[in-house]
């Protein structure tokens, strides 16, 4: 919520996960939040540029969590030719 200075004033803002859009609960000790940085020529971060990546513990429970962050990493142009959909 906001007040009408447009300053955010809640407590708790709960995370949604990237892979699935589903709310990571207070209590989902198995969720893990990864930030992927943006890096110089010379392999130094460029500050402000990260894109966090926030898996729920469903997603990791089911073993999906390394093929959510290559789809998700790809779809953002960190990785290419990485990981295609199949059944």
């Amino acid at each position: 919520m906001q007040n009408d200075k447009g300053q955010i004033v809640d407590i708790y803002i709960p995370r949604k996960c990237s892979a699935t859009g589903r709310l990571i609960a207070a209590k989902d000790h198995a969720s893990v939040q990864i930030n992927i940085v943006d890096v110089d020529q010379n392999g130094v971060m460029v500050p402000g540029s990260s894109k966090p990546i926030a898996l729920g513990g469903f997603v990791r429970a089911l073993g999906q969590g390394d093929d959510s962050i290559n789809r998700l990493a790809q779809q953002d142009g960190y990785l290419r030719n990485v990981w295609n959909y199949s059944k």
